[in-house]
């Protein structure tokens, strides 16, 4: 599955009617639905394309003044959606580089962003659980491919005021990759 959509709402109770009406106008597989840190409700669609906006265009109206974010992806960069799912197999263990948001579809569109603009691996997209709403994307990779991955990430995110903050390493310290993965 290479497209998806996400819808991403102020609160729970929002958040359930939402998911309900995405599900009910289009043919779009539930991937991940549940409420985030302080309160929000993300839903992550799949599916064909046009279903995808169709769903993702339903929730956002029927969001209303809720809607905090919303995306639809045509073609998901590589492991994005395995990176999401938790399920992401790093076998290196190079530089290391973050990008951080104060929303859910942020970080998946700076994830995207990134490995499209560069040779890096995803380690993780996590996306709001357990962090006040904020969340994160990192890679690993050779120093220039993690930086131009960080740098593609972070415009994404800071072209609609969402950045929290970037860091590149270098050389991480092999103690700090045993707690990363």
């Amino acid at each position: 599955m290479d497209s998806v959509g996400l819808i991403e709402v102020k609160n729970v109770s929002k958040g359930i009617k939402v998911t309900d009406e995405m599900l009910k106008s289009a043919g779009v597989t539930l991937l991940q639905s549940g409420s985030v840190c302080p309160g929000k409700f993300v839903t992550l669609v799949g599916g064909a394309l046009s279903a995808i906006q169709a769903a993702v265009d339903r929730a956002a109206l029927v969001a209303e003044d809720a809607l905090i974010d919303k995306f639809v992806i045509g073609r998901l960069g590589e492991k994005v959606f395995e990176a999401l799912a938790g399920i992401a197999q790093t076998t290196e263990r190079k530089a290391f580089g973050i990008v951080e948001t104060f929303t859910a579809a942020s970080a998946i569109l700076a994830a995207d962003a990134a490995v499209k603009a560069a040779m890096v691996e995803l380690i993780e997209v996590r996306i709001a659980r357990g962090m006040g709403g904020k969340s994160f994307a990192c890679f690993t990779g050779e120093v220039a491919d993690v930086t131009a991955a960080v740098e593609a990430g972070a415009r994404i995110a800071a072209k609609d005021g969402v950045l929290i903050n970037t860091e590149v390493i270098a050389n991480p310290h092999p103690d700090l990759w045993e707690a990363i993965l």
